[in-house]
């Protein structure tokens, strides 16, 4: 693949404007790297625009599970819960290391629900959509075992079963880097301010290079958008429909203080709604509320006082021992969730289905709503839409999302880390690994994260702030105390080179980015 950082995107963006595309996605999450693989992958001319930073949105904000939906049956949303359970297994299956097992227990306490045997006939239908049994009660004495400082009043025993969990940003950056290895171009940094239309067609759009103050004129026969809370910004309004923004915050903890071999469900005792605490990247999470955000979504989402107490106070109920408080905190987050609102009046955030919608006109299909797990699935319904608009056909042939490579040794990484840097890196994996050669296998403090990782992204992932690089290349910021202050002068001496920034950009890129962990990814003041 060509080179991908910012040189090489001061260079190529006259050029790639200058190009008249087959298609040209909007949006850079997962929904949009999953459309932009699939299209480079049938040889479509294809260039995705991205208005901040790939997976800056949503995609880097998630609860983190690829899951097939449980509470979805529920809902009665048994084609989406099918389907969620396929690719969940599809992308277990294909990669390792970056998309993991991740078991959870749903302790059962007497007179609440749900009991052992309605939450076991919920798994049976859920095992049966897999194909797989997957689910077992544990009584409590054998509870105990797996799940140490749990809340024993009136406790019966548990049910564990098995879903998976990711790296969401790296799920993106993976994703893209199939996509560019097949043809398909990716750029950052290109707000889109509106969409061109001739005789009643869209045919390419506008866009702010924000880095370089440019204006520049983009030709595509179809424009696709997958924007996420944004989807009602640009396109032709055509009916009722619309998103809902609702915010999903979360707080993590360093492992130590609630160290988890597993995930655990339950029920809030405030409102009945689902709650997580699970390990994640060697820490532990507490997640996710649902509420309406009416904040401007062009300012970054952050959690509210409201929301860190509610959170506390469902770890408190489950892990009473552990007397978790705010003291303990060490990062927060919050995305936004772009669901379709079903237009109810008083309906409540969690009551909304997940159900995605394509909303189209002539030379653009806008894709709304939808799931982590199933953004292949997602991308090729994008592309059936767009598919006549081009005088084309389309198929889904099951090909692989992402290319298995040999097995490549590195002989100073254990197996278990060698698996995490394939998943993560896939094909960049060699170039990886000779910078590993060169720096080392050293890691950043007590993370799974290598230095060599960080000079990777500054040379080869397209970073253009220092926040892209701590918050989304790698989770530093959101691992280390302080958003990795400590770690700053360390990372500055390896990337500020290879990232064409003299000391004045440093200067201010470092102030930025400590103002923006203090004001969305610290606790609340």
């Amino acid at each position: 693949m060509s080179t991908w950082n910012a040189v090489w995107r001061e260079q190529a963006l006259p050029e790639l404007a200058a190009r008249e595309w087959d298609l040209i996605v909007v949006g850079g999450g997962i929904s949009g790297a999953g459309i932009l693989r699939e299209a480079a992958r049938r040889g479509w001319k294809c260039l995705l625009i991205e208005q901040r930073d790939f997976a800056w949105g949503t995609s880097s904000r998630s609860s983190k599970m690829v899951h097939g939906g449980l509470r979805y049956i529920a809902m009665g949303q048994f084609k989406l819960t099918r389907d969620s359970v396929h690719e969940r297994q599809r992308l277990l299956s294909e990669a390792p290391g970056l998309v993991d097992p991740l078991s959870f227990v749903m302790p059962h306490y007497q007179g609440q629900f749900p009991g052992p045997k309605v939450f076991g006939g919920l798994l049976a239908l859920y095992d049966a959509l897999a194909g797989k049994r997957n689910h077992r009660y544990y009584p409590l004495p054998q509870l105990r075992y797996l799940a140490p400082g749990l809340k024993e009043d009136k406790l019966l025993g548990g049910t564990r079963f098995f879903d998976a969990v990711t790296d969401d940003a790296r799920l993106v950056m993976r994703v893209l880097g199939e996509a560019r290895a097949e043809g398909g171009e990716a750029l950052n940094g290109l707000k889109v301010l509106e969409l061109c239309r001739a005789d009643g067609r869209v045919t390419g759009l506008v866009a702010d290079d924000i880095e370089g103050g440019q204006r520049h004129t983009f030709k595509a026969r179809v424009v696709a958008q997958a924007t996420g809370a944004w989807a009602d910004q640009l396109r032709l309004k055509t009916g009722n429909e619309q998103i809902r923004p609702l915010r999903g915050s979360h707080l993590l903890l360093p492992a130590w203080r609630l160290p988890l071999a597993h995930a655990f469900s339950f029920m809030h005792a405030e409102d009945g709604r689902p709650v997580f605490v699970f390990p994640w990247e060697g820490a532990t999470v507490i997640g996710t509320t649902d509420l309406d955000h009416d904040d401007d979504l062009s300012l970054e989402a952050r959690i509210s006082n409201v929301e860190v107490d509610y959170l506390l106070s469902a770890c408190v109920q489950q892990f009473p021992a552990a007397q978790i408080s705010r003291s303990d905190v060490l990062s927060t987050w919050a995305g936004v969730r772009p669901v379709v609102s079903s237009g109810v009046a008083g309906k409540s955030p969690s009551d909304e289905k997940r159900e995605h919608a394509l909303w189209l006109e002539p030379g653009c299909v806008t894709l709304a709503g939808g799931k982590l797990t199933t953004f292949r699935l997602l991308a090729l319904e994008v592309l059936q839409a767009c598919a006549p608009m081009l005088g084309k056909t389309l198929e889904d042939h099951g090909s692989e999302v992402f290319r298995q490579m040999e097995p490549m040794p590195l002989p100073q990484l254990s197996p278990s880390q060698q698996q995490r840097l394939a998943g993560r890196y896939g094909r960049e994996l060699p170039t990886l690994a000779r910078l590993l050669d060169e720096l080392g296998s050293d890691k950043v403090g007590a993370t799974d994260t290598h230095w060599a990782e960080l000079v990777f992204a500054a040379e080869h992932e397209l970073v253009l702030h220092l926040d892209d690089l701590l918050l989304r290349r790698t989770r530093l910021g959101l691992l280390l105390a302080a958003g990795g202050a400590n770690e700053l002068p360390r990372v500055r001496q390896l990337c500020q080179a290879r990232l064409g920034w003299d000391d004045a950009r440093w200067e201010v890129e470092e102030q930025a980015y400590k103002a923006l962990w203090k004001q969305c990814y610290s606790l609340p003041i």
